[in-house]
């Protein structure tokens, strides 16, 4: 990891802390913070999403989906989907008979999210949420996907608990993340990361504090080995995990067993 280049520590109000980015923060804050930075972006961050990645996000999305084998008829829960390209994705493979669930837990990016939905001609149900308390009944999905999402999240062990929870037996969790690029092209990342990205970010969308927050939360979210660790620790059973482009980004796959 990086060495913070701005750490600084708030003083906890609930006695627990964790991270919002390099910053140690109260427990009870991260939740509106991570909301500040996402009613920001929410305009134009499928823009951004395509000019920060080169377009590579459509790929990473696209194996993801694959990954997931969803068939016509199935039940699809998208956590944090925000704009909607998983569910747009799903929506297709499921059919009429289907359903797809576009949770986000950041109004901005669910409108967002919706508009785009109905904007393509589907009528999907839409849900404000948040991943460590869904409001589903046991095993009711046959696959859970949460795409970019999860190293947002204050309590990543209790938010995958509760994917777990709304699958069938047998069903399966999808988690698509950044995660630890390659050992070697670590220093070109970081200069991408930490100058290029804040740019950017202020000169297209007009907000580089929300980009330097993007690089700072995927320096602290757990690599590969230790993101299988924590699925299985939540219950999932046969975890394996695919890097794509030199591992900037991971895709974990996990059972309900």
């Amino acid at each position: 990891m990086t060495p913070p280049p701005h750490d600084s520590t708030e003083q906890p109000a609930s006695g627990k802390t964790t991270h919002f980015g390099f910053q140690t923060v109260d427990e009870n804050a991260k939740q509106e913070k991570v909301a500040g930075v996402f009613s920001s972006v929410a305009q134009k961050y499928d823009l951004m999403n395509d000019v920060l990645s080169f377009g590579l996000h459509r790929l990473w999305k696209a194996f993801t989906l694959r990954l997931a084998s969803v068939s016509e008829g199935d039940r699809v829960l998208d956590v944090a989907g925000g704009t909607a390209d998983l569910s747009l994705a799903f929506a297709r493979h499921v059919g009429t008979k289907g359903q797809v669930w576009l949770t986000d837990i950041n109004r901005d990016m669910l409108l967002r999210g919706r508009d785009r939905l109905i904007d393509k001609g589907f009528s999907l149900p839409v849900i404000q949420c948040d991943a460590e308390t869904l409001p589903f009944p046991e095993g009711h999905f046959d696959c859970v996907t949460v795409a970019f999402g999860l190293r947002n999240m204050t309590h990543k062990e209790t938010a995958l608990a509760e994917m777990r929870r709304v699958l069938r037996p047998g069903g399966r969790l999808l988690v698509l993340e950044f995660s630890h690029i390659w050992k070697p092209l670590a220093p070109l990342y970081n200069l991408y990361s930490f100058k290029l990205l804040p740019w950017v970010g202020a000169k297209v969308a007009g907000d580089a504090d929300s980009y330097r927050y993007l690089a700072e939360s995927i320096r602290m979210h757990p690599g590969q080995e230790e993101l299988k660790a924590m699925m299985e620790s939540a219950g999932f059973g046969k975890v394996d995990y695919f890097n794509l482009s030199a591992g900037i980004v991971a895709v974990h796959r996990g059972y309900k067993i």
